[in-house]
């Protein structure tokens, strides 16, 4: 049914609900993902607000705060935080609708990752709908920095990401890590991969509101050069796999897949808001059309802009080496 429906948009098939923790709030929350065939696409939507006030579109144009996390807020003021984990299992499963309910103010972490989230919309379906589905395809770089951060999309004929990250003088070092967006790369290489934290700033975040939730069932705690977490890691380089999986949630924002190779050192929530925010006040570096129409246009777009003209963008900024 997939490669019949492929190019179609999909919604998940039956109710399916499930409950957690909030990793900076603390508080108990019960989510459900719904069928829907609203062409607002994904949304969410607060159960415990006034009537017809708790409607929030996932969209970058809503997000509100990028401190620890990504968070939406709509018109009436009222939010959803911490939405990138199952933001990024819903587009990494291929829902392109959806309605969440919540009746909280924070999306559950649940174990840090988004291999909950994948599970439990992979026991809810998918159904395919008439609608087809639609793409952002990069046609030009687009590139955002702060300091020595820095981000990036530029051309390519599938979605791909490539992060490297750097926290010298910890368990973590600096690592890369590259991955192509198709067929099972996300569930194998990306979905397991735990958020991480420092000892030393706990404290501090907890004072400051955050991390209420936090602890060593929900994330990766570093002390220093040590793990805190008795079981260890899930893979040597699990944190620039995590830095990727909400690379991935924050991108969906976009309103639908973006197409193309984000590239990026050191950045987070923050910069990859910021990105978005420039990527769409540019509108000729880049074109939204279905899915299959795209791949038929772009079927060569790696080789869009010769080698010059991307050195010269990568130029900007210092590229790390990226590993494959």
């Amino acid at each position: 049914m997939d490669t019949i429906y492929k190019y179609n948009r999909s919604t998940v098939r039956k109710p399916v609900s499930f409950i957690g923790i909030g990793l900076h709030t603390g508080k108990l929350t019960t989510v459900s993902l719904k069928p829907s065939i609203d062409e607002r696409g994904i949304y969410f939507v607060r159960t415990d607000a006034h009537p017809g006030q708790g409607v929030i579109d996932a969209n970058w144009s809503n997000v509100s705060d990028t401190i620890l996390s990504t968070n939406l807020t709509n018109q009436y003021g009222v939010g959803v935080n911490t939405v990138e984990h199952l933001m990024s299992a819903l587009i990494a499963c291929g829902i392109d609708n959806v309605r969440i309910e919540v009746d909280g103010p924070e999306i559950p972490i649940m174990d840090g990752s988004a291999e909950v989230f994948v599970e439990v919309i992979k026991n809810a379906g998918k159904s395919y709908l008439k609608a087809p589905k639609q793409g952002i395809w990069i046609q030009k770089p687009v590139v955002v920095n702060d300091g020595d951060k820095y981000a990036m999309l530029m051309p390519h004929s599938v979605p791909r990401v490539s992060m490297c990250i750097d926290f010298p003088d910890t368990a973590i070092g600096a690592q890369c890590y590259s991955v192509t967006l198709e067929e099972d790369s996300y569930f194998k290489d990306i979905a397991y991969a735990r958020t991480f934290g420092f000892a030393e700033q706990v404290e501090d975040l907890k004072e400051k509101g955050l991390a209420k939730g936090g602890s060593l069932i929900n994330a990766i705690v570093v002390d220093g050069k040590k793990i805190v977490n008795p079981e260890g890691l899930r893979v040597e380089n699990e944190f620039v796999r995590h830095k990727i999986l909400d690379v991935v949630g924050d991108m969906s924002l976009a309103g639908a897949p973006i197409i193309g190779h984000y590239y990026a050192y050191k950045a987070g929530h923050s910069l990859n808001q910021k990105l978005l925010k420039k990527l769409f006040s540019q509108t000729s570096t880049w074109m939204q059309t279905s899915l299959e129409q795209g791949k038929e246009m772009f079927a060569n777009h790696d080789d869009l802009y010769d080698g010059d003209f991307i050195q010269q963008t990568l130029n900007v900024v210092p590229i790390k080496k990226v590993a494959s």
